[in-house]
């Protein structure tokens, strides 16, 4: 079988999963493309990224620039004589320049069934929009977002246990599996690509730590279904007197209910909070997996049977304690 010279560019843990199959192929990855190392952790030391850590172990050379838009990087990219790069949440915008200098020119593994859910955070919109389901696509690159013609198409359910990471983990084996086939293929000759319908396109905005505090007059099943898109970041959230509550996974109890104020503690069950939502009250989300200030993530049910003082019934989420009293 035909053996080609893949450049493979790709910056987080989604994008390893695809180097590593690529690395086991019998495909040659000729360099990698990363981005540069950030401060993380408490110590804000300088971090190489999954893919760099993974290429690094492999002896493959990585290269970090700030940028592909200035002529020298793009004719170090040439220099690789490669016949086609992969790019993989990459996070550097390519310009048509460098789209063109690879033989075959550029592929990506996107993380949704386009034309839907085009951009940052495909993943985590799917499930928050409630979508039934997800998949991986592997596109010929053209200068749009996300807009190129589509080479294979993965698909894989989203249930209402799905959560940011489960299908963040599942998208990205399924979608290491997809590359190296279309790699076979396109080095076969016996690829075809097919464009993208004009109907259905949505945008996938990026995630940001503000849009994670919960509104408890919104829906429960628009609260259930970003709890667990948010899971395992930023991670969905509520006021719990002066503290954050952070939620982890939660379903919706069928039927409409006396109305309570939004946001406030019922009766538990045996495994799960009760908590009221929606414009009146009437609708109850059940948390059944939530983390404690300090504390580590873990089923409410050990929270319950701990008796924590602070998650009785008529407590008030979503609201600081100098507040507790006004609506209850």
């Amino acid at each position: 079988m035909s053996q080609l010279r893949v450049v493979f560019a790709g910056t987080p843990d989604f994008a390893a999963s695809s180097l590593a199959a690529l690395l086991e192929s019998h495909h040659q990855v000729v360099a990698v493309y990363t981005q540069p190392d950030r401060p993380a952790g408490r110590g804000r030391k300088l971090t190489p990224s999954p893919v760099k850590k993974l290429a690094l172990e492999h002896e493959v050379p990585v290269y970090q620039p700030q940028t592909l838009k200035d002529a020298e990087a793009q004719a170090e990219l040439a220099a690789l004589n490669a016949d086609i790069m992969v790019v993989v949440a990459y996070g550097l915008l390519l310009p048509q320049a460098v789209l063109d200098i690879p033989r075959l020119g550029c592929i990506n593994v996107h993380a949704s069934l386009l034309p839907r859910w085009r951009g940052a955070a495909p993943i985590q919109r799917a499930i928050e929009a409630g979508d039934s389901a997800s998949g991986v696509t592997i596109m010929q690159m053209d200068a749009g977002l996300d807009t190129g013609d589509m080479l294979h198409e993965v698909r894989t359910p989203i249930t209402p246990r799905t959560t940011g990471g489960d299908l963040h983990d599942r998208l990205a084996i399924q979608g290491a599996h997809a590359l190296v086939s279309v790699l076979d293929e396109l080095a076969q000759g016996k690829a075809s690509a097919t464009p993208q319908p004009p109907e259905g396109v949505t945008y996938a905005t990026k995630l940001s730590k503000a849009e994670a505090e919960l509104d408890f007059t919104q829906p429960a099943e628009a609260l259930a279904r970003k709890i667990r898109a948010f899971n395992p970041w930023p991670v969905a959230w509520c006021q719990l007197g002066n503290d954050r509550l952070r939620l982890l996974m939660a379903s919706v109890e069928s039927g409409e209910h006396a109305p309570e104020p939004p946001g406030m503690l019922l009766a538990h069950g045996d495994d799960h909070l009760r908590i009221a939502c929606g414009a009146e009250g009437r609708e109850v989300l059940c948390v059944s997996s939530a983390q404690l200030p300090g504390g580590k993530a873990m089923a409410v049910r050990d929270l319950l049977n701990a008796r924590h003082a602070r998650l009785t019934t008529g407590t008030r989420l979503g609201q600081p304690e100098s507040q507790q009293g006004d609506s209850l």
